[in-house]
C-alpha cells in the first residue's frame, strides 16, 4: 500500500515543488480539497488561494497559488499553476503593491473585458493577503 502522495507543483516559469507528502489541501474552484494516498481520480479548477503540504498532522508548506488547474490520480497531484509564491517569501509591501496596483486598474477599466481583467487580479490581490496572514 502507498502512503504517501507524489506532488508536483508546476507554474509556467518552473518546477517549484516536487516532493513526496502525506497529503496536499489544494484551493479547488469549488472549494479546498484534501488529496491523500488512493484518492480517487480527479481534475479541478484552481482559485486563488493557499496550497497547503501537510507531513504527518503539521502543514510543512503553504504555497500561494493565484489559478491554474490540478490533476489527481495514481498517488499523484500536479498542480499547474499561472503564478505560485512560498507563503514565506510574500512581504507585507509586496502584498500592498499587488491591491494597489489592482485597485487603480479596476478604476481605471473602460471595457467589459478589462473590468474582468482587473477584477480578477483584485482577487488573486485579496488572496495573496488572506494566505499571507493565515501562514504568519
Amino acid at each position: 500500500m502507498v502512503d504517501k502522495v507524489q506532488l508536483e507543483l508546476v507554474t509556467p516559469s518552473k518546477l517549484l515543488l516536487e516532493m513526496e507528502t502525506d497529503m496536499v489541501v489544494v484551493p479547488g474552484g469549488d472549494g479546498d480539497f484534501g488529496v491523500l494516498p488512493g484518492h480517487a481520480p480527479l481534475l479541478s479548477t484552481l482559485r486563488p488561494g493557499t496550497l497547503a503540504v501537510y507531513e504527518g498532522d503539521k502543514v510543512s508548506e503553504r504555497v500561494f497559488i493565484a489559478g491554474g488547474f490540478a490533476e489527481v490520480g495514481d498517488n499523484r497531484c500536479v498542480v499547474l499553476a499561472e503564478e505560485a509564491v512560498p507563503v514565506a517569501e510574500i512581504t507585507s509591501e509586496m502584498v500592498t503593491d499587488r491591491l494597489k496596483e489592482a485597485q487603480e486598474k479596476v478604476a481605471a477599466a473602460e471595457t467589459d473585458r478589462e473590468k474582468e481583467d482587473a477584477e480578477h487580479g483584485l482577487k488573486i490581490a485579496e488572496a495573496m493577503e488572506a494566505g499571507r496572514e493565515a501562514g504568519a
